[in-house]
């Protein structure tokens, strides 16, 4: 509680008066400064007393109370306040918003003495992703006299994700995958729901067990085993470095391959799978989250998610017409500066020049069939961070760009047994303008597509497409007509 200037104009008038009746020794003056003492402490007790009633009496609504957004909106934000009975004293509420929200004016309400209900409207944008939380209510009481603040009501979140990119098509060869995830089963045989086997009873086996009409057929007891269900381990390895920033803004590589693995959260949890997540930008890998089937585990992820961002491309890189390997110095390459399976058929590396070709020998070694690879690159993530785990399943999510890296790191994960769900972003879906040369873009196209395919005829690896349907559609339309005329 303050007192007002008023107040103290008052107060300051009780030791003047006292002073004055000892001085003079008038007993009417120390009499009056009592009296103007004892009424400011009853002033004091009976606004206490009111602004502790308004305080429990007071109901504070705030719309919305929770939301999801996209970064760029605003929204309306209401503030509603109620008083059970009037009050004598003025009542003055601000509203306090998110540190990152903007609004055009404050949130500001009065209720004047005898009103019980007042209301207030402001516009409020999101210009940035994540989960802002409001302020509570300031709520001040003030009758002329004195006046005092306290804050109330609930602190809603709100939470703004990314701008998403639309006609996301996941799939292969511009047909689109049903579920990229997909369900599965242990492969193992025990209790469950899916019909394994047929054979004959064994001492041990339960009366449920037994299969009534194959032994009916068989003219002996016959049991059916089922195939149990189990947890699948999976570990989602996200790359986002330099290349996939390309595209136009809300629409780039990343755009689209965070839309996708967001998605792949969500079917993880919905099927209480242990999922974990590597994110791997230009200095190597930058977090990595222990596989984890609770709520927290896969808000953790999701979060991670929206936090990523790639650095800012070069115009050379969006520009390229090539996007099985880089042109330019050996600095410029691919990360993976010799893929064994490029290698084991005889295949030269794409655009070395002679200045690269000089310095590999002293850049690389040998040991025992292994390739030395840079601390940014795919492979050594993965080496690092999912093939030294138990055997899991492994989803990456990354671009064309680097295509002997992704060899190495496929290879690497089938020589720990582990199935592979590579999701790529064909570079010439993406690039401003790449439509321009609609045949020379399908060209580019299939050269994907065999890459793709290639990749998909290895055994436990399946391998799909991540881009624009509508571009996807021109490319694929384009073909066609070039089919036609040939």
């Amino acid at each position: 509680m303050r007192p007002t200037r008023r107040s103290w104009a008052i107060l300051s008038l009780a030791p003047v008066l006292a002073l004055f009746g000892v001085v003079l020794s008038r007993l009417p003056l120390l009499v009056g400064a009592a009296m103007v003492g004892t009424w400011v402490l009853v002033r004091q007790a009976r606004f206490l007393a009111t602004a502790r009633r308004t305080a429990a009496e007071l109901s504070v609504y705030r719309e919305p109370e929770r939301g999801t957004l996209r970064t760029g909106e605003s929204t309306p934000v209401t503030v509603i306040a109620r008083l059970e009975r009037p009050v004598d004293v003025a009542v003055s509420l601000s509203a306090g918003l998110p540190t990152a929200a903007t609004a055009n004016e404050r949130l500001e309400l009065e209720l004047e003495p005898g009103e019980t209900e007042t209301t207030g409207t402001t516009t409020v944008g999101w210009p940035v992703a994540g989960r802002h939380r409001f302020e509570r209510v300031t709520v001040d009481v003030a009758d002329g006299w004195f006046r005092t603040s306290f804050r109330t009501g609930t602190r809603p979140d709100v939470v703004v994700q990314p701008r998403t990119p639309r006609n996301v098509h996941v799939g292969a060869g511009g047909e689109q995958a049903v579920s990229p995830y997909g369900e599965h089963t242990g492969g193992r045989i025990g209790s469950g729901i899916e019909p394994a086997e047929l054979r004959e009873y064994l001492p041990g086996d339960t009366m449920d067990q037994i299969d009534w009409k194959a032994t009916a057929r068989q003219g002996t007891t016959y049991v059916r085993d089922s195939q149990s269900e189990t947890d699948r381990r999976t570990v989602l390895v996200v790359d986002y470095r330099r290349t996939l920033g390309d595209g136009t803004p809300g629409e780039t590589k990343f755009d689209y391959a965070r839309d996708v693995a967001l998605a792949t959260v969500d079917a993880a949890r919905q099927l209480a799978d242990p999922l974990g997540l590597v994110t791997v930008g230009d200095d190597g890998i930058t977090s990595q989250l222990e596989p984890s089937s609770t709520f927290e585990g896969y808000a953790r992820i999701r979060r991670r998610l929206f936090d990523l961002e790639p650095a800012a491309s070069d115009s050379d890189s969006s520009s390229s017409s090539n996007s099985t390997a880089d042109t330019g110095p050996l600095a410029h390459r691919s990360p993976v500066l010799l893929a064994d399976a490029t290698r084991e058929q005889g295949l030269p590396l794409a655009g070395e020049d002679p200045f690269s070709a000089t310095l590999r020998p002293y850049l690389e070694f040998q040991t025992g069939g292994g390739t030395r690879i840079r601390t940014n690159s795919l492979a050594q993530a993965v080496g690092a961070s999912v093939a030294n785990r138990d055997r899991t399943f492994a989803i990456i999510v990354t671009d064309d760009e680097r295509r002997d890296d992704i060899l190495e790191t496929v290879r690497l994960l089938r020589n720990h047994g582990s199935d592979v769900l590579l999701l790529l972003t064909p570079t010439v879906l993406y690039e401003r303008g790449g439509l321009g040369d609609i045949e020379r873009a399908y060209e580019r196209y299939v050269e994907f597509e065999d890459f793709r395919r290639r990749l998909s005829r290895m055994d436990r690896v399946n391998a799909l497409e991540i881009g624009p349907s509508d571009r996807l559609a021109s490319v694929l339309s384009a073909g066609r007509q070039r089919g036609v005329s040939q």
